[in-house]
């Protein structure tokens, strides 16, 4: 099939890795896909999509908000573009509306896909009825609460929308021995357990409860080590709570890292602790690939797709005093983190795999095609 995703992000998002782990996957099951980028994004999305394998990316203007010019630019190339293309997969709203209204001026229009990222439900005013019962084939949802909220809208009905969470690489994210330099980077300290979270460093990502989770834990006499891998505008402020607590000599904050998967595996133990749903939660699904035994809020798709002491250590979200016993409970006991990274792993591969991500993918698609539906 010739596959066009297209992605407006101005920054790597989890729905412009998911756009991009999902062409290059469907690339691998010898598709052709291109990937439409804004332009002007080398740095912070093309050059990311391009590590992540994706050989064939074009630019388009997906310019903020209502701009007469840069959009009728882009309907115009998408137009085109549709006599090239079996299937057109849209990521946001931007170029939902840009695709849409190529489809109509179009001599060959096409199936049009929507996936949806977040959680925030989708008003059911007139222009979005047209948009998704008229104008859109399928609508995919990284969790079965977002499916959901398109269900309550009364704008689908059940067989149109479908959650297909996950897409982790299982070949990049393996279970791997840890490499001791990568270790001593993320603040690791000789054989003291070495506990880490990777996320943005933004106030729902639940860093502070982490922190307070950390404090109760050397109340205890427990104190692992604890790193943050990423940025964000919060910086400032966790370093402040991490000095107010008095753990300067427990807490790392490395910023971002170079390979991901070589963090991972230098982790014994993994978080996952936003206070809130964000969406597809794509380091979940890394970690568990990765062999992590995994310590997730019940937030999002976790509480969907993990079994809590089967696959994951799971908390109530934003509980501090749960999750530091989680914590405890888990270094304390290598035998049941070595099963729940076993099981973990397990899970990844036989469900939810970029590759089979892809292949359910592919079947739907098929399926528009030859019911002609576009």
């Amino acid at each position: 099939m010739r596959i066009l995703q297209l992605m407006s992000c101005r920054g790597w998002s989890s729905d412009a890795y998911w756009a991009a782990r999902v062409s290059r996957e469907l690339e691998r099951r010898g598709h052709e896909v291109i990937l439409g980028c804004r332009a002007g994004t080398e740095t912070r999305v093309i050059d990311p999509a391009r590590r992540e394998g994706v050989q064939r990316i074009e630019r388009f203007a997906f310019a903020s908000g209502l701009q007469p010019c840069a959009d009728a630019a882009d309907v115009r190339r998408l137009a085109r573009r549709l006599a090239e293309t079996d299937i057109v997969h849209v990521h946001r709203g931007k170029e939902h509306w840009l695709a849409a209204t190529a489809n109509r001026l179009s001599r060959t229009p096409r199936p049009i896909v929507r996936t949806r990222h977040i959680a925030q439900a989708v008003r059911p005013h007139a222009a979005n009825v047209w948009l998704y019962r008229r104008a859109t084939a399928w609508v995919v949802t990284v969790s079965g609460a977002i499916r959901g909220q398109y269900l309550a809208s009364g704008l689908l009905t059940p067989d149109r929308v479908t959650a297909l969470p996950g897409g982790a690489d299982v070949e990049a994210y393996r279970p791997r021995p840890a490499e001791p330099a990568v270790r001593r980077r993320l603040g690791g300290d000789g054989d003291r357990p070495l506990v880490g979270m990777i996320a943005g460093l933004r106030v729902m990502k639940g860093h502070l409860v982490v922190i307070e989770a950390a404090a109760r834990l050397a109340r205890t006499g427990l104190r692992p080590r604890f790193v943050f891998i990423g940025r964000g505008a919060m910086e400032a402020s966790i370093r402040d709570a991490i000095h107010r607590a008095g753990l300067g000599a427990e807490f790392t904050i490395s910023g971002f890292v170079d390979e991901l998967p070589a963090a991972l595996a230098a982790l014994d133990l993994a978080l996952y602790a936003p206070i809130e749903s964000d969406g597809m939660s794509r380091v979940v699904f890394e970690c568990l690939a990765a062999g992590r035994p995994l310590v997730a809020s019940r937030v999002g798709v976790v509480p969907e797709v993990l079994t809590d002491g089967e696959h994951a250590a799971l908390v109530p979200a934003g509980d501090a005093p749960e999750l530091a016993a989680a914590i405890a409970r888990l270094l304390r006991d290598p035998a049941a983190c070595a099963r729940l990274s076993a099981a973990g792993r397990a899970l990844i591969e036989h469900r939810y795999s970029g590759a089979w991500l892809a292949a359910a993918l592919e079947a739907r698609y098929a399926e528009l095609l030859a019911a002609g539906d576009a």
